[in-house]
């Protein structure tokens, strides 16, 4: 076990409040070391700036978000206020523990969009899976078949309820964005998606090099473009296919 691992078991149960940096400064955060050593740090300043970003660019006044694998919450809090009152964030997350941050983050912030918490996975069925709670921390849970070798391995197994994106629509408005982060299974939840994404919301999707080819046939029907949301400017020109975080944008 390196020190850094070490570290992170040893602070797992530690729950701090902590502040989102400038311009979600007003969110307030509950988090742990299972998100991430980083989240421990008393500013989140370096926590993951292009994903702040990707919220900057993308949520607007009003919008509607869906926020798939949701974990502690830092991108479902961030659209919150980017979105504000008049807008919707759904944050979707399987696993309870994190479901339960989400909640206490949830009550501690007033004055943003409304944050509903559904505890199930997205796949590309409606049912029951197995999911594996990752031995390093739980920001890289994943669905039975999938994950990376990042994970170290499983501590215990779960049954979760899995609904598609297309099932979700039926009980939620439509995103305006969606953001999909499940280690690896996002082509399972793409695939059950095709209403959804006839929508043709703004997407923000981490993708596994190995699907990256798949991704780009399933969406380009759709008109996405794809570009880099590493970016210093995300915007700045295309690429053919998407990348680790893609920005889709229908523009076709």
């Amino acid at each position: 076990m390196t020190v850094r691992s070490m570290a992170e078991q040893l602070t797992h149960r530690i729950v701090l409040r902590r502040r989102l940096p400038r311009p979600f400064h007003q969110v307030r955060l509950y988090t742990s070391s299972e998100a991430g050593l980083r989240y421990l740090r008393p500013r989140l300043t370096g926590v993951d700036p292009p994903l702040l970003r990707l919220v900057e660019l993308t949520v607007t006044p009003g919008s509607v978000v869906w926020d798939i694998g949701a974990n502690v919450g830092l991108f479902s809090l961030a659209a919150a206020a980017a979105a504000g009152k008049d807008g919707l964030v759904l944050a979707v997350e399987p696993d309870s523990w994190l479901v339960n941050l989400l909640r206490r983050s949830q009550a501690a912030n007033a004055g943003l969009a409304p944050v509903q918490v559904l505890p199930i996975a997205v796949s590309d069925t409606n049912g029951v899976s197995r999911f594996s709670i990752a031995r390093r921390n739980r920001s890289t849970n994943f669905l039975d078949g999938y994950g990376s070798t990042q994970t170290g391995g499983a501590r215990r197994v779960d049954l979760v309820p899995t609904g598609t994106l297309d099932w979700l629509a039926g009980y939620f408005p439509l995103p305006d964005v969606l953001k999909i982060d499940i280690e690896g299974a996002e082509l399972l939840a793409l695939a059950g998606g095709h209403d959804v994404l006839a929508h043709r919301p703004t997407l923000i999707c981490e993708v596994a090099g190995e699907n990256s080819g798949q991704v780009r046939d399933l969406l380009r029907p759709h008109g996405y473009v794809f570009y880099d949301g590493d970016a210093a400017d995300p915007l700045w020109a295309p690429v053919p296919d998407p990348p680790y975080l893609t920005l889709g944008i229908a523009e076709n």
